[in-house]
């Protein structure tokens, strides 16, 4: 899940804002690796090479003549990465690309962040720059006047920020604007094999850190102390930026977690949702387990969203409706008494979501959406039991659509006796 509000910083370090208390004992470290190798059993995979992202490009420009759009402008972000390689954050000052339906694509950015922005580019573009008392609206439309654009729709990927609309709007006041949402979809939705390659080592290293674990969470412990050793494997094993959070107890029935900060204590309910990158491709796992001896009611909540996963991956066929999916775990859990739909206590969210170089990202596996799941579409599937006031199971794999069916990149414990599989 990994989408952490206010409420669920409480128990996690990965925020800042809840610092992580000493446990009352050293805990166990985990087992060393010799210097330089990687464990067994997480896989390799080559970083996206600059013709793949060339393809990209040139497919994304065939759905745009498709949809009769004359340029997309992409602002710095996950799809910047995505078609270009360069990697920057948002800021008041626009970077952005503008990609043409026909040629090369233009790169725009502040004239001293020009350097960094070329030693990124992985592949053929035009940079201009704009200086600090000047418009960077006005460099985009002078390029698109240039290229005899100016007159043609000009697409927006969805996340857009709104002075940049207002931008494109005072210095291109005649020329049309349009989602770009359908291009973007259309070209980051399927995975090829080398981003399947890098998402099976980004959840091969989650994978790894949580087994690393095993014995090391000790009374006392708040889920900030928790994810500091969870965030530690991840980093020794490879993984990039990891995330995620831990919570405790009451806190776990709360999908994204309460602001109290509990400890560890016999019979604590501790859901772990956790993360990391390889090469900008995020894993999402989560492990629910119980310190102590589980209850007969945490056991059979347990085993029942354990059961929900594989309603999951038996209703994830190909070129079914993406919203089946829910449909059929959400139906499976209303025998069980759950709900109905998504009354507490339940399934609360969605059964899962598109998953990639963002954590979240479309399409998801909710109840209206219509999508035909495809080959190289990677979701999450999370299909979590939540009661409130007492305790909440979320157990999480992400898996992939394939021609013969759905296929996990991580294998799913099989039982709360080894929650961490």
């Amino acid at each position: 899940m990994l989408a952490l509000g206010a409420a669920g910083l409480a128990g996690t370090a990965a925020a800042g804002l809840a610092p992580a208390r000493p446990a009352p004992a050293k805990p166990r470290s985990a087992p060393e690796s010799p210097a330089g190798e990687t464990p067994p059993g997480i896989a390799a995979a080559a970083p996206i090479a600059p013709g793949e992202r060339q393809d990209r490009l040139a497919r994304a420009q065939a759905l745009m003549r498709d949809r009769g759009l004359g340029a997309m402008l992409v602002e710095a972000g996950s799809t910047l990465t995505y078609f270009t390689g360069v990697r920057w954050w948002r800021s008041e000052r626009l970077t952005a690309a503008v990609i043409p339906a026909d040629g090369p694509t233009l790169i725009v950015t502040p004239g001293f962040e020009e350097p960094s922005i070329r030693e990124m580019l992985m592949v053929p573009a035009e940079v201009r720059v704009w200086q600090e008392h000047e418009d960077p609206f006005a460099v985009v439309a002078g390029w698109l006047k240039e290229r005899g654009l100016a007159h043609r729709p000009v697409g927006l990927d969805e996340t857009v920020r709104y002075f940049v609309v207002e931008g494109l709007k005072r210095t291109l006041p005649a020329t049309d604007r349009a989602s770009a949402k359908p291009v973007v979809d259309g070209c980051r939705m399927i995975k090829s094999a080398a981003e399947l390659a890098l998402l099976q080592r980004a959840n091969d290293i989650t994978q790894a850190a949580y087994r690393a674990l095993d014995g090391r969470i000790e009374a006392g412990m708040t889920g900030a102390d928790i994810f500091a050793l969870m965030a530690a494997e991840m980093t020794r094993l490879g993984g990039e930026r990891p995330s995620g959070g831990v919570q405790l107890d009451a806190g776990s029935a709360l999908p994204h977690g309460s602001k109290a900060v509990l400890e560890v204590a016999e019979g604590s309910t501790i859901l772990m949702d956790c993360g990391c990158g390889a090469d900008g491709y995020r894993a999402d796992i989560s492990r629910t387990l119980v310190f102590g001896a589980p209850s007969p009611r945490q056991r059979t909540v347990w085993d029942q969203v354990r059961r929900g996963q594989d309603v999951v991956m038996d209703a994830a066929q190909p070129g079914r409706p993406a919203g089946a999916v829910d449909q059929a775990v959400r139906g499976f859990y209303e025998r069980l008494g759950y709900g109905p739909g998504y009354a507490l206590p339940g399934l609360s969210h969605r059964t899962g979501h598109g998953i990639g170089l963002d954590g979240h990202e479309p399409i998801n596996l909710v109840q209206g959406e219509t999508t035909p799941l495809a080959p190289g579409m990677c979701f999450s599937n999370e299909p979590g039991l939540y009661l409130p006031g007492a305790f909440g199971v979320r157990l999480e794999d992400c898996f992939h659509i394939t021609a013969e069916g759905p296929r996990f990149f991580t294998t799913p414990p099989s039982s709360l006796d080894a929650p961490f599989g």
